[in-house]
């Protein structure tokens, strides 16, 4: 088993689009939770050395933007609150392609691959969230 994540996939969207997804608080909050039944806010300053927070009902992460490069790279530091777990690391790459954009999505440092595992579990319905939003745009 794995301690990274890669996601690879084409979204039905200009890469603009899925670059305002990825950055926009107000687009962050219609998907970026795997569970639509909890209350979702962001709080994001999405600039290099800039932070955001997001609350997923009683769940928190938080982390930095280390990298801020519009439209097509954006890589953050990923922490959840209430553990002792080093950050991780998420890694969004944008590219334009016929059929709209490709995503890869890239989430590395766990600790073991059960931690990958279960963030994999997370990101899987977050990312079919994110290709309903687009769809609907």
């Amino acid at each position: 088993m794995t301690t990274e994540i890669r996601i690879d996939r084409v979204l039905p969207a200009t890469i603009g689009k899925v670059y305002d997804a990825w950055t926009q608080p107000e687009l962050l909050v219609q998907w970026y939770c795997p569970n639509p039944k909890l209350e979702l806010k962001v709080k994001a300053d999405v600039r290099v050395g800039g932070d955001y927070v997001v609350e997923m009902g009683p769940h928190v992460v938080r982390g930095t933007y280390l990298e801020v490069e519009p439209p097509g790279r954006l890589v953050f530091s990923w922490k959840w609150d209430g553990t002792a777990d080093d950050p991780t690391r998420v890694e969004v790459e944008l590219t334009s392609v016929p059929e709209g954009t490709r995503m890869v999505l890239s989430h590395t440092g766990f600790a073991t691959a059960d931690d990958a595992a279960n963030h994999q579990q997370g990101w899987d319905p977050e990312i079919l969230r994110l290709v309903e939003l687009l769809s609907a745009q």
